[in-house]
C-alpha cells in the first residue's frame, strides 16, 4: 500500500544545526510531526540501518493517521531507499543544512569531538554540496546556518516543505 504523503528529511553533516532547529520547527509547524533521530541513540546505539528503519516506520504510522513527518537527521537517499517502509511514501524530499568549516569545527569541539571526526564531517559537508544537484530529485536545496537565526532557518524549511506538502 502506498501513501499519498511525502516524507521530508532535513539532512546535513554533524554540527550543521539539525537538532537545534527541531524545537523551532515544531513551534512553526504544529501540523507536522518533527523528529530528531539522534534521540534514540541512547536506546539502540549507533545501528544506523535500524535507526532509519525505525524512523520510516514511525513516519509511515503517522502518515496512516493523516499527518506528515519531517525527520531532522543525517540520512542519504541510497540508505533510505533500502528501508522496508520506503515504498509507502509518495516521495522523499531532502534539504541540506550547512555551515562554514570554522563554525562546524567550533560546534563539534564543544561536543568534545576528535580532530579526525571533525575533519570527516567537514569532508562530508563538502560532498553533500557537490552531489546536491546530481543525486537528489528534485535537487537538494541548502540552507546556510553559519550566522542565520534559527527562526529564519525554520521559516525557510517551512517554505520548502509547503512547496511539496
Amino acid at each position: 500500500m502506498e501513501s499519498e504523503f511525502p516524507l521530508f528529511i532535513v539532512t546535513g553533516a554533524s554540527g550543521s544545526g539539525k537538532t537545534y532547529v527541531t524545537k523551532e520547527l515544531r513551534r512553526l509547524m504544529p501540523d507536522f510531526d518533527i523528529f530528531d533521530p539522534d534521540s534514540l541513540i541512547e536506546f539502540i546505539g549507533h545501528d544506523w540501518e535500524k535507526m532509519r528503519n525505525i524512523w520510516l516506520r514511525v513516519a509511515r504510522n503517522i502518515a496512516e493517521n493523516g499527518r506528515m513527518t519531517i525527520i531532522c537527521g543525517t540520512m542519504m537517499p541510497w540508505d533510505i531507499e533500502k528501508c522496508a517502509d520506503f515504498p509507502f511514501f509518495k516521495h522523499v524530499y531532502y534539504l541540506n543544512l550547512h555551515c562554514d568549516e570554522e563554525t562546524r569545527e567550533k560546534r563539534l569541539r564543544e561536543r568534545n569531538w576528535a580532530d579526525e571526526e571533525i575533519q570527516n564531517h567537514k569532508n562530508f559537508a563538502k560532498r553533500l554540496l557537490e552531489i546536491a544537484d546530481e543525486v537528489y530529485n528534485p535537487p537538494m536545496p541548502t540552507i546556510d546556518t553559519t550566522v542565520t537565526d534559527v527562526t529564519e532557518v525554520a521559516s525557510r524549511i517551512r517554505e520548502w516543505v509547503h512547496q511539496y506538502a
